[in-house]
């Protein structure tokens, strides 16, 4: 096989990947917490943990890809009451609004997506081990993790001054007292605010916290000791920091050979974040007639550990990019062999830590190279997309709202009173909804006004 190097973030630096069995690889992600919409910063970590999928198997590996879905935590149980409704049909609602998007962007469904509370055993049992270990004891609202007594803890995020930077990071900082200000909740103890959302074990009645959920699921999927994990660079500290406390304190094993972890999306000089309100959905980029495979796009010319600053008319941009490349791609003849000269520097530059930019680069030079036939351009170009995940051989449909198309009728039938003035005037009120319309012998077309 040939040779994958990634940058693992708990060594900080580039590494040969060596999979602990050969010609597979199992990994995990943090997926989403379910109390609300997705926005575009989660997404991308959603676009590139897929990145990786299709690395591994367009290297032939067999992959076996987790993802979790948090569908219990302080977040998700103070918007359930909100809204007056269960926990279980409220998270219901924005886990499949969460696949619907992530399925918009064209990202292979996880092997396996295990929910934090089909997994409360799993995670009884690793709370149960840490306080036989005396790494974890009991407070009075809940069983908390003493770091104290955790080897290397804060390694991943290269802290080193542990009992400083957590008590500087406020918005890192549990909801619940312990003994002291930097240990963690593995399990808090039943309240008021929980309602029904509770559980019984031998230390007391209640649930999880929220790292512990993590710790659980990935060693019930993949084993105590697994390939890769992946994150944002959000996660890094203080969750993929507990998460390896937690795990290695009980297994008394390697948590993860790799960290893989995805840049911020900015927006103006902030990070997008619920928190801010400064967030975008993909259903707002929709709504302005763009595909989501832009966005998915314009993340590849971004390189995964890098910021990406979100502007709409950098997504303008590349929806007009994307859209080009499309038509191309489908106006080639098919019966083509894949140009092993393109195949082997493509594989070269994803297999240097996901050099996604440059494979891009790639992509528009093969498409201006003369010396490469029609029939292998499309050949070659099916094949990067087994990466790319452009879903190039797709025409994509465009949908019209029923407004605009009213307009275009009022329109059709201005042209064939003759009255083009209001012609004219209806097609400045078409292209100012995002739209335009062709004039064919069949009648007119709706397209898209960035064509």
């Amino acid at each position: 096989m040939p040779d994958i190097h990634l940058y693992n973030t708990l060594t900080r630096k580039t590494e040969l990947f060596k999979p602990l069995v050969a010609k597979k690889v199992g990994m995990y992600h943090c997926g989403p917490t379910v109390y609300d919409f997705a926005h575009i910063g989660n997404l991308r970590t959603a676009i590139f943990n897929d990145l990786v999928r299709r690395l591994f198997e367009y290297n032939d590996y067999i992959v076996t890809q987790v993802m979790n879905i948090t569908d219990v935590d302080d977040k998700t149980i103070r918007a359930s009451r909100e809204a007056g409704t269960t926990l279980e049909s409220f998270t219901q609602k924005f886990e499949e609004k969460y696949l619907a998007d992530i399925s918009a962007l064209n990202i292979l469904t996880p092997h396996l997506l295990p929910r934090a509370t089909e997994s409360i055993e799993a995670m009884i049992e690793m709370i149960a081990t840490l306080l036989k270990k005396g790494v974890a004891y009991k407070g009075a609202d809940g069983v908390y993790m003493s770091i104290s007594k955790v080897k290397d803890y804060g390694a991943l995020a290269g802290l080193q001054n542990i009992s400083k930077e957590m008590t500087l990071s406020h918005n890192h900082a549990d909801e619940y007292d312990k003994e002291n200000a930097q240990d963690f909740a593995l399990w808090k103890f039943k309240t008021e605010a929980d309602g029904a959302v509770s559980w019984k074990t031998p230390f007391g009645e209640g649930r999880p916290g929220w790292h512990i959920e993590c710790s659980a699921m990935a060693k019930s999927a993949l084993g105590e000791t697994i390939d890769i994990h992946t994150g944002g660079s959000d996660l890094i500290f203080p969750h993929h920091t507990n998460e390896i406390a937690q795990s290695e304190s009980a297994n008394e094993k390697p948590f993860a050979k790799f960290w893989l972890h995805a840049g911020f999306v900015m927006i103006g000089n902030s990070k997008m974040s619920k928190s801010l309100g400064n967030f975008v959905t993909l259903r707002e980029i929709e709504a302005k007639n763009i595909s989501p495979l832009s966005f998915r796009y314009l993340t590849l010319t971004s390189h995964y550990q890098s910021l990406l600053n979100f502007t709409w008319e950098s997504l303008a941009g590349a929806d007009t990019a994307r859209q080009k490349l499309s038509t191309f791609f489908l106006s080639l003849p098919s019966g083509g062999k894949i140009n092993s000269d393109y195949q082997t520097r493509f594989l070269a530059l994803i297999n240097d830590n996901l050099d996604m930019p440059k494979a891009i680069a790639l992509v528009w030079e093969l498409v201006k190279d003369e010396k490469v036939s029609p029939e292998d351009k499309r050949a070659t170009l099916s094949d990067f997309d087994r990466v790319l995940g452009l879903d190039l051989s797709t025409e994509t449909e465009l949908i019209v709202p029923e407004a605009v198309s009213k307009l275009v009728a009022d329109r059709e039938m201005a042209r064939i009173s003759k009255d083009f003035a209001r012609a004219d005037t209806l097609r400045a009120q078409i292209k100012a909804q995002g739209y335009d319309v062709k004039d064919t012998a069949n009648g007119p077309e709706v397209i898209s006004h960035s064509k």
